[in-house]
């Protein structure tokens, strides 16, 4: 039996209920957790995931458990007082879904080539992507959305921790509160940064849950950041972007970086 089958079977048992429906599409290799009450439900993507089953088992399985629980849970939060005060932006690769796996637009903003702004009603332990039908149902404009993000996400700590590699800098946040991604919208955190730099400015979201920014000294420091994203991207649990970005006059260049050699645009970028 191979590893997807086996994670597929430990976690149809683990979250079996009788109010639930689970479906499993083999083709595509994803399991639906469906909550009856709701009609809403969680999708696990297998096929990524299975190389983990040996390693990683029992972290692996209950982590998945963890997220599906806390999903059900909040597809059937209805407690939305002081909303504005609880929505974050969330930071997701451009290939992101534009739609909920039953049909609701989320709503959602283009940031760069290579990501999107989309926007979360926090939940304490998980949040819930904003719908269009969402937005209307708390009773606020998407403008008050943006703004309300905006202002929230400077709210969120900025502590890091810092590594010195080869002459360079690289600071990392890490709070694992659904948010660190989202951090690179904080400008003003970004600016205070840039007063620390003495190189050029570079900044990497490769998952949800970390935020590098670099102070590049030397071809070497862009070896290590392209490095550092891509490993930092391949083992997230949401990953958003292998690409790391230069940070200049407020704005975010994706670039490609060739190992030793100087780092050239995304050309893909308009």
């Amino acid at each position: 039996m191979s590893n997807t089958l086996k994670l597929k079977n430990e976690l149809e048992r683990r979250l079996s209920n009788d109010d639930r429906e689970i479906t499993y599409l083999r083709e595509e290799e994803t399991l639906r957790i469906t909550d009856t009450q709701t009609g809403k439900g969680v999708s696990l993507s297998l096929g990524g995931l299975s190389a983990k089953w040996e390693k990683e088992k029992d972290e692996l399985l209950g982590n998945l458990v963890y997220y599906v629980e806390e999903g059900l849970k909040a597809a059937r939060h209805t407690t939305d007082g002081d909303a504005l005060s609880r929505i974050f932006p969330v930071i997701r690769s451009a290939s992101f879904p534009a739609e909920t796996p039953e049909g609701e637009k989320l709503f959602y903003q283009e940031h760069t080539a290579e990501t999107r702004i989309y926007y979360a009603l926090d939940l304490g332990k998980t949040y819930k992507l904003l719908t269009n039908p969402k937005i209307k149902e708390l009773k606020v404009e998407p403008a008050q959305v943006v703004d309300a993000a905006k202002f929230n996400v400077k709210r969120l700590l900025t502590t890091y921790k810092q590594d010195k590699v080869a002459g360079n800098t690289f600071f990392f946040l890490n709070h694992n509160d659904g948010y660190d991604a989202s951090r690179i919208l904080n400008t003003n955190f970004l600016e205070e940064m840039k007063k620390l730099i003495s190189g050029e400015m570079a900044v990497a979201v490769p998952h949800q849950d970390v935020l590098i920014i670099a102070d590049i000294q030397n071809k070497q420091g862009y070896d290590i950041l392209a490095q550092m994203a891509m490993q930092f991207f391949m083992n997230g649990r949401v990953p958003v972007t292998a690409l790391p970005f230069i940070y200049e006059n407020k704005e975010l260049e994706p670039v490609f970086i060739l190992a030793k050699n100087k780092p050239v645009e995304d050309e893909t970028k308009e």
